[in-house]
């Protein structure tokens, strides 16, 4: 299963590794900052949250649980089957069920667990395309070098030039890179197939392309790479509705509230939080309370004076409201000294 992935209460423990549990602070904290004018916490600070809560749902299994008589989900189908029936199946490099987070499935009635585990290691070679920028295109195409427009080429190198042109466009400047696509500073072609169809990794290939304007060099080279293999794994947890939500109360959810034992004030907080509620510090006392109550005291004892930034945490949370599920962000939208 996966232990490394762990939940927001776990890694909240963990000081200093998640930067907002460096950035918080309470009223009570700010105002005694100034205290003694001789040290560093004479400096007083300024943080504005916002907490937003969102997929409301009156069960968990409605939104974490994916039935697969009704529903088609992008994972490797012939690894799901291989799992639930208990039969020999690996995968190289793509995870079988690719998620950001745990995976339950309903297969035939019975509730499945759906994760991977690590089974081995194959060193491979694949191409990799890396673009060097030869100019923008100036007097027509008359001066550019002997090239192809990018929307000739087949559709998997179209592909590789739009990943490898943002990679090449991001070298020595500052900008964002999806680095997902991105690897090796270019595009690997990473299925044996595409790299056979492809027009830029042939030995007679083009040597420039055309795209956004500029002319572009083709470089192209074989690398080595070490790819896990992974083994699909489905484990039964329930059979029931019931057993199911059991399941996923125990893994999922955070705080458990009741409305009735808030103040109005309180519910305010969480009324407004279905569209956003922000709060600058010192922190109304509501909302401080409602933080005690997710457990969130990083917000509540740390000190904001340093290490602040701007930052959703926790990625994903769920709490239960009543006879409600929320999951809930917590955003630090400013944090400064003065």
């Amino acid at each position: 299963m996966r232990s490394n992935r762990s939940s927001r209460r776990r890694v909240l423990t963990v000081a200093g590794t998640i930067g907002v549990s460096a950035v918080s602070g309470c009223a009570n904290r700010i105002s005694t900052l100034g205290d003694d004018p001789g040290s560093n916490s004479s400096r007083q600070s300024n943080a504005t949250i916002t907490f937003r809560l969102t997929g409301r749902t009156s069960t968990l299994r409605e939104r974490y649980v994916k039935d697969l008589n009704e529903t088609r989900v992008p994972w490797d189908e012939d690894a799901l089957a291989a799992a639930v029936n208990g039969t020999p199946y690996t995968t190289q490099f793509t995870e079988p069920f690719v998620t950001r987070e745990p995976s339950w499935a309903k297969h035939n009635g019975t509730y499945y667990h759906l994760d991977e585990v690590v089974v081995g290691e194959e060193k491979v070679t694949h191409p990799v395309l890396r673009l060097r920028d030869e100019g923008r295109i100036e007097n027509g195409e008359a001066d550019a070098p002997k090239h192809v427009e990018k929307g000739t080429l087949p559709e998997s190198d179209q592909k590789a030039v739009e990943v490898a042109y943002m990679a090449a466009r991001a070298r020595g400047n500052v900008g964002g890179v999806p680095w997902g696509l991105v690897q090796r500073g270019g595009y690997v072609y990473r299925n044996a197939e595409t790299a056979k169809a492809s027009e830029l990794l042939d030995g007679d290939g083009p040597d420039y392309v055309a795209y956004r304007d500029h002319i572009w060099q083709v470089e192209t080279q074989r690398e080595t790479f070490y790819e896990a293999v992974y083994r699909p794994d489905a484990e039964p947890v329930a059979e029931t509705a019931d057993e199911i939500e059991e399941v996923l109360r125990g893994r999922l959810v955070g705080a458990r509230i009741d409305p009735e034992s808030l103040s109005e004030s309180e519910r305010d907080v969480f009324r407004e939080a279905q569209n956003g509620y922000t709060a600058e510090q010192p922190f109304p006392e509501a909302f401080v309370s409602i933080l005690k109550r997710l457990d969130e005291r990083a917000y509540i004892d740390g000190n904001v004076t340093k290490d602040a930034g701007t930052q959703d945490y926790p990625e994903r949370d769920v709490i239960r409201y009543g006879d409600e599920y929320f999951e809930y962000r917590l955003r630090l939208d400013e944090a400064s000294e003065k």
